[in-house]
């Protein structure tokens, strides 16, 4: 049986990573708005899309999600 963490911790963790699907949700926006002109930026976020499928929501964002979409974050903005 798995013992439960402390909930406050959980909430604190999810609201994390609520902000991350926040972020994701702009760059998909800026991909639908954009188009395919720029295939750089929709592999960089099809890449974000990937790590998290692969990610544990219960948890802190990994170091790894971090780059994906602070790279593609920094794509999209000199894309736009």
């Amino acid at each position: 049986m798995r013992s439960r963490s402390n909930p406050h911790e959980e909430r604190v963790m999810n609201d994390t990573f609520r902000e991350f699907k926040g972020r994701i949700r702009k760059l998909d926006g800026v991909l639908v708005e954009r188009g395919l002109v720029n295939l750089e930026f929709a592999q960089a976020v099809s890449r974000v899309h990937r790590v998290v499928r692969r990610g544990d929501r219960s948890r802190e964002p990994s170091a790894e999600l971090r780059g994906v979409l602070e790279h593609a974050e920094s794509l999209a903005r000199a894309f736009t």
